[in-house]
C-alpha cells in the first residue's frame, strides 16, 4: 500500500470509528451512570491518542524521540487550534466553566511544566517519571469524580445499554486506532519524501495525522449534540499527549531538546488554550473558532519559516 492510499483509507476509518465510538460512549456513560464528559476525557481521549503513543514508542526505540516530542506538542496545538476550531465554526459549544474546572487548568499547566523541564536542553528519564507521576495523579482525580457521579448521573436520550454500548465503543476504538496509524504512516512517508526536518514532521504532518481520530470524534459528537464528549476528548487528549506520551518516550530514550523549536510550539499551545476558555455564560462562540484557525495558520507559517531557515 502506498502512502497516499494509506492516508485515504485512514481518513475513512476515522469517520467510521468516530461514529461508532460516539454512539457507544453515550450508551456506556448512561450504563455506567457517569457523565459522557468523563467517558470523553478518559476512554475517548486515550483511544484517540493511541496513534501518538504508537509513534512515541516506535520513534523512541528507533533513537528518534524528537519526532515524538514534535508530534505530542504539535498534536496539542492541532487539537485546539484546528479541531476544536472547526467544531466551533459549525456552531458554538456550550461548556459551563464548572464542567472543565479539573481538566482545563491541568491542560494549561502542562506546557509550562514541559517548558521548565526542557530548559536544560534535555528531557531525562527522571523528567519522564515525574511527568508520569503527574499523569496518574490527574487520572486518580478523574476516577474519584466518576465514582461520585455514579449515583447521580442522568440518563441520556437514545443511549444504548450494556453489551451493545461496549461493543460499539470497542469497534469504534479499534477503527480510530487503525485510522491514526494508517494516516501517520502515509503522512510521514509523504513528508519525508519532501525532505522535511524530523521535529517539523512531528509537529505538523504527523501531528495532524495522529489527531484525525480526535477530529472524527469531536465533529460527530458536535453533530449529535454531545459537546461534552467532544470537548472532553480534546482536553483529555492534550493531557495524555503532554504528560503520558512524552513521559513514555523520555523514559525509553532521553530526548535532546532544541529550545527554540519547543518554546515556539509550547507558546502556540498555550495561546490556543487561552482562546478556548469558555466565557462566563458557559459557552465558546463561533468567533473563537475563527480566531483559533487564524492562530493555527500563523503557527504553520512560523514553523515552516524555521524549517526554511
Amino acid at each position: 500500500m502506498n502512502d497516499y492510499s494509506a492516508l485515504l483509507l485512514g481518513i475513512a476509518f476515522a469517520g467510521i470509528g468516530g461514529e461508532l465510538f460516539v454512539r457507544g460512549a453515550v450508551g456506556l456513560a448512561s450504563w455506567a451512570r457517569v457523565s459522557p464528559g468523563i467517558i470523553g476525557v478518559t476512554i475517548a481521549a486515550f483511544a484517540t491518542s493511541s496513534p501518538e503513543l504508537s509513534v512515541a514508542i516506535n520513534a523512541a526505540l528507533a533513537g528518534k524521540p524528537q519526532i515524538t516530542l514534535g508530534d505530542a506538542l504539535g498534536s496539542n496545538v492541532v487539537n485546539i487550534a484546528l479541531i476544536l476550531a472547526m467544531a466551533l465554526v459549525i456552531s458554538r459549544i456550550q461548556s459551563p466553566r464548572d464542567s472543565i474546572k479539573r481538566d482545563f487548568p491541568v491542560a494549561f499547566l502542562i506546557p509550562i511544566i514541559t517548558g521548565v523541564l526542557c530548559l536544560d536542553g534535555k528531557l531525562s528519564r527522571f523528567d519522564g517519571v515525574l511527568m508520569l507521576g503527574m499523569f496518574f495523579a490527574w487520572l486518580t482525580a478523574v476516577i474519584i469524580e466518576a465514582r461520585s457521579q455514579r449515583s447521580a448521573a442522568a440518563k441520556v436520550l437514545g443511549a444504548q445499554r450494556g453489551w451493545l454500548a461496549v461493543l460499539s465503543c470497542a469497534a469504534g476504538l479499534a477503527s480510530l486506532a487503525a485510522a491514526g496509524n494508517l494516516i501517520v504512516a502515509g503522512a510521514r512517508g509523504i513528508a519525508i519524501s519532501f525532505g522535511i526536518d524530523e521535529f517539523v514532521i512531528g509537529a505538523t504532518v504527523v501531528a495532524v495525522g495522529t489527531s484525525m481520530p480526535e477530529l472524527a470524534t469531536t465533529l460527530i459528537a458536535k453533530f449529535r449534540g454531545h459537546d461534552d464528549i467532544g470537548l472532553g476528548t480534546i482536553l483529555g487528549s492534550n493531557i495524555y499527549n503532554g504528560i503520558f506520551i512524552v513521559a513514555i518516550a523520555a523514559i525509553i530514550t532521553p530526548i535532546t531538546v532544541v529550545w527554540r523549536e519547543v518554546a515556539m510550539t509550547l507558546g502556540f499551545g498555550l495561546a490556543a488554550l487561552a482562546l478556548a476558555y469558555p466565557a462566563r455564560e458557559g459557552g465558546i462562540g463561533c468567533g473563537r473558532g475563527i480566531l483559533l484557525l487564524a492562530l493555527y495558520a500563523v503557527y504553520l507559517a512560523f514553523i515552516f519559516k524555521h524549517q526554511a531557515a
